[in-house]
């Protein structure tokens, strides 16, 4: 597999420091501890809100840093969990009076490291608390998770935690918020191919050509089932019947609809699912309030897609639409 690379040890360091490199004046980058955070972060008027995870998901959760969003990104390793220690420092660093709020999707290795960083800021007196992402609906459990794992729905939590800090919440209420998003957000994956990390050098899994992963994960983890290779429509029916049914979602119902790019698809064949999403929802009496579609949880180069439905009511729709203003500059 072909990719601009030098060593792959440097991978995440050298795409960190171009990151840095092309936004000075908006972001702020340490090295030490694979920290990207705002350039007028910390703030003691609003709760700073902090996400690490893995690096190979790019634009989260690094490149989604900036006002009415995260205050502070401090990834791991590809597919890896940041290390405790950058966890903690990160919070250090991002100590607010308002309080710092620890976003972490839920897997084994990200659970571990947040929560003993919280425990030890806590011994410093500082007031720390977290938040776990579970979105996916493809698996109760798996090899990297406790339970469901946190996927691509990450970013509706992201966005109304960030817009609640924002307007000055305290800590108790931007979790308050957080929690609620999260129940009601649903998460289904599909993959056409597996990905390649820099380090392997070579597909984490063998797809054939006629094949598909139903459920995978953002790892490249196993899914429900592998399947022959479907059409649009029905690939959607299959994701549909996996997400609509779990919260359940019903006639009445007003939805926030993502289709997520894995890393590796087109963006008109994002446009084809969400098509077929949007009017196989309406079908089912759900009118879809707002869409999203982009690359918003990617798993490096994966050819595929995930749907994700979000169950709005004033209040949710209040938080998505409020401003945001991501530090990397995009025009």
């Amino acid at each position: 597999m072909k990719k601009f690379v030098n060593d792959p040890r440097s991978f995440v360091p050298e795409m960190l420091t171009g990151i840095a490199l092309a936004n000075p004046d908006t972001l702020k980058y340490v090295p030490e501890y694979n920290l990207i955070y705002r350039a007028d972060a910390p703030r003691d008027d609003k709760v700073s809100v902090i996400q690490g995870s893995g690096s190979g998901h790019e634009p989260a959760h690094v490149m989604v840093v900036g006002k009415g969003m995260l205050d502070a990104a401090c990834p791991g390793d590809v597919f890896a969990a940041p290390p405790m220690e950058y966890v903690l420092e990160t919070a250090k660093l991002l100590r607010s009076e308002k309080g710092v709020l620890l976003l972490v999707n839920n897997y084994t290795g990200d659970r571990m490291a947040f929560e003993m960083a919280q425990e030890l800021a806590e011994a410093e007196g500082m007031l720390v608390k977290t938040l776990f992402i579970n979105d996916d609906v493809a698996v109760q459990d798996s090899t990297w998770t406790v339970g469901r794992r946190g996927v691509a729905g990450n970013f509706f939590v992201m966005k109304a935690v960030g817009a609640a800090s924002e307007a000055g919440a305290d800590l108790d209420d931007v979790i308050r918020v957080g929690e609620k998003v999260n129940s009601v957000t649903r998460t289904m994956g599909i993959a056409l191919t597996a990905c390649t990390p820099p380090a392997k050098g070579s597909p984490l899994f063998e797809l054939g050509d006629d094949e598909m992963e139903i459920g995978v994960g953002i790892h490249g983890e196993p899914g429900r089932r592998r399947a022959k290779l479907a059409s649009a429509d029905e690939i959607v029916d299959e994701l549909l019947g996996a997400v609509v049914p779990d919260l359940p979602y019903a006639s009445g119902d007003e939805v926030a609809l993502m289709i997520n790019g894995l890393g590796g698809t087109p963006i008109s064949e994002l446009y084809i699912l969400y098509g077929i999403a949007h009017r196989k929802l309406e079908e089912k009496g759900i009118r879809v309030w707002r869409s999203y579609v982009g690359e918003y949880c990617t798993s490096l180069d994966m050819a595929g897609a995930s749907l994700t439905l979000v169950k709005v009511d004033d209040e949710i729709k209040g938080l998505l639409e409020a401003p945001a203003e991501i530090a990397i500059r995009v025009f």
